[in-house]
């Protein structure tokens, strides 16, 4: 009887009671996860739904270059860029704009506002992205040395591509002709040149480029900035190869030379320009008087005697001028800028010619 009744005691242990509760408890969360699973995924087939509802939305596609808009309002925006439509007018230069947020843009080059200071130097600019390109020239650090010239770089990656130059190495070969370049970024972009692709849109007024480089260079045309400064003579570029095309001039370095008279040029466009004065190539004619002109920059110009316009008007006076060199040249005489500089004396000026004549006299 002892016995049984310990079995009895055994059997009324609340142990087992509380196994099955947290047995319970478990199933109850388990319950509760799945639930929110569930729940989850009922969200997600939710959102798949609006996204693919927005996917099969209509869309409006150009027929010219193939690119699709949600609303037919974005299309018609985007078609000024292939009619080269210019709706948004500067009243202060003249200057055309596909878009009224170009425009917008375009006015801060004629106001005084330059909220970008360069801590080093001083130079303030309108843009964001023009400040950040002058700052790479300012105290790069350069520790990745060449060995065989002593170049430096600022990266390792860098350093090993310049050493090609000096190993001969062209690792990219041309799948159109017999060149091969050091880096694979100069075959894609010289490839194009077969191919004809230009996949580099300018969204201001639709030029297209065959690379990354010449559309950024392109942008700063529409800004008006120019980053890069000679420090001879204080005029400023806007990408640095015309910068370095620009030193050539305080440089003797002319090594085009013509044939025809002797005279030579330390650029190949100036020299290609003072050929066509021999071979007198005007195909460019002006059609109110018949003139002819060299390029069709010259034209532009020659045109505004007969339309009497003139879009650069002076900041500090009622004066305009037809070249934007005129007024800038004009703008001194009330600036008092002097941005020539002489390198052997302390002497500067305000205009190029004027340098150039003072050095003749100053190196004799």
């Amino acid at each position: 009887m002892e016995f049984i009744k310990e079995e009895i005691e055994d059997m009324s242990d609340p142990e087992p009671s509380r196994i099955k509760h947290e047995d319970t408890e478990e199933q109850i969360d388990q319950m509760e996860a799945k639930d929110q699973r569930q729940k989850l995924n009922d969200v997600k087939k939710h959102c798949d739904f609006k996204t693919q509802g927005t996917k099969d939305k209509k869309l409006h596609t150009c027929s010219q270059c193939g690119k699709s808009f949600p609303y037919i309002s974005g299309l018609r925006i985007h078609l000024r860029v292939h009619s080269g439509e210019k709706l948004f007018n500067c009243d202060q230069c003249g200057k055309d704009f596909l878009f009224l947020s170009d425009l917008k843009q375009h006015m801060i080059a004629h106001s005084d506002e330059r909220p970008y200071v360069c801590s080093l130097c001083g130079k303030s600019f309108s843009w964001l992205y023009s400040f950040k390109l002058h700052q790479k020239t300012h105290n790069e650090v350069k520790d990745h040395v060449c060995c065989d010239c002593g170049k430096s770089f600022g990266r390792a990656d860098c350093l090993k591509l310049h050493q090609r130059i000096h190993t001969g190495e062209k690792p990219y070969k041309c799948s159109y002709c017999d060149k091969s370049f050091t880096m694979s970024g100069n075959l894609k972009s010289h490839e194009r040149v077969h191919t004809g692709e230009k996949p580099y849109y300018c969204a201001h007024c639709g030029n297209s480029f065959k690379d990354a480089t010449g559309l950024r260079n392109h942008l700063l045309r529409h800004s008006g900035e120019k980053p890069y400064n000679c420090d001879q003579c204080g005029k400023d570029f806007i990408s640095p190869s015309d910068l370095k095309r620009h030193l050539k001039v305080h440089s003797d370095e002319r090594p085009y030379v013509c044939s025809l008279c002797g005279k030579n040029f330390s650029t190949m466009n100036g020299f290609k320009q003072h050929l066509k004065t021999h071979n007198e190539v005007r195909d460019h004619v002006c059609c109110d008087c018949g003139k002819s002109f060299t390029t069709a920059g010259n034209l532009k110009q020659h045109q505004r005697i007969h339309t009497g316009e003139k879009p650069y008007k002076c900041s500090y006076c009622d004066k305009s001028y037809t070249h934007s060199a005129t007024l800038k040249s004009h703008e001194r005489l009330h600036t008092g800028e002097k941005p020539y500089h002489c390198t052997q004396c302390e002497k500067s000026f305000k205009y190029l010619s004027s340098l150039h004549l003072h050095m003749k006299k100053c190196c004799k």
